[in-house]
């Protein structure tokens, strides 16, 4: 059913299937738009905190699947997620919590955005999270693993009056399977994954207002999407890694894999599981930069 893809950092590169994170899509969307026709969470003035949630998954994968069928450039894959920013602002916007507006940030403490939240903050948080953690890949588990992590410390620290809870720990719960499986070499989640769990954690941040922890728990995204831009932009490179046979090994500094990398020959799990070392301390900052 799915097309099979080497798996380029494997001995014999053998083939893999490819798009499994249609799957995720899938599953989650008709999860919660179950929760939302039962009324197992009943909307608050007129929105929907599962509905919402689907909504923004299903064009996450959309854009995956037109990504995979047509090779988006970057220059439409970076604002195509502002469209599913709209039914986030629309939810914010109804949604009664005293601080919807309101960011925690370290150090300067609780800022309003005031409407500037509605129509700048949340889009933003939509664009740069989607991207940043679709530009993270390449490696048996890199893509899965991450967000699992992210979203487990959203999960951890998000209110109970949100019911977070409730509609996000059986998706969160697929997506593991998923990321057990990417993770053995089994399978690969594809653009259509990747995309759908980025969009995954910037729109369950936003519904469960967990946006302080947001900020500090993808930093690592974040430094990796700078660090490819910047050269791509300065020195006109792109981000490469060696593979031997056995090992990766890297000879410049230009993502956060190569930078772990640098001469430095290491395994392709050795690389997942230092880069998800990283999330996970980044997570727990992030637990107490929402708590305290």
């Amino acid at each position: 059913m799915f097309p099979r893809v080497p798996d380029q950092h494997k001995e014999g590169k053998p083939l893999v299937p490819n798009g499994l994170g249609i799957v995720y899509v899938l599953f989650t969307t008709v999860y919660l738009f179950a929760l939302y026709f039962l009324g197992i969470i009943t909307p608050v003035n007129g929105v929907s905190a599962p509905l919402t949630l689907a909504v923004c998954i299903l064009f996450g994968g959309f854009m995956g699947l037109l990504d995979d069928w047509m090779d988006l450039k970057w220059r439409y894959k970076a604002f195509m997620p502002l469209i599913a920013s709209l039914p986030l602002i629309y939810f914010a916007q109804l949604d009664p919590y005293p601080l919807r507006t309101a960011i925690m940030l370290p150090f300067d403490g609780m800022i309003d955005f005031s409407t500037a939240y509605f129509f700048v903050v949340i889009p933003l948080i939509v664009m740069i999270v989607t991207n940043a953690v679709n530009m993270l890949g390449g490696l048996n588990g890199l893509e899965s693993v991450c967000p699992a992590i992210v979203l487990l410390g959203l999960l951890g620290i998000s209110e109970v009056t949100t019911h977070s809870f409730t509609f996000m720990a059986v998706p969160l719960l697929f997506w593991l399977v998923l990321a057990i499986l990417n993770f053995r070499g089994k399978i690969f989640v594809g653009n259509s994954g990747s995309f759908a769990i980025g969009m995954t954690i910037a729109s369950f941040a936003i519904v469960a207002d967990v946006k302080s922890g947001l900020l500090v728990s993808i930093l690592p995204y974040v430094f990796n999407s700078a660090l490819i831009l910047l050269t791509i932009f300065f020195v006109r490179k792109k981000a490469v890694v060696a593979f031997d046979g056995k090992k990766l090994v890297s000879d410049h500094r230009r993502s956060l894999v190569t930078l772990i990398t640098y001469k430095r020959p290491l395994t392709e799990r050795k690389v997942v599981a230092l880069t998800s070392v990283i999330f996970a301390v980044f997570c727990v900052l992030a637990v107490f930069a929402e708590l305290f």
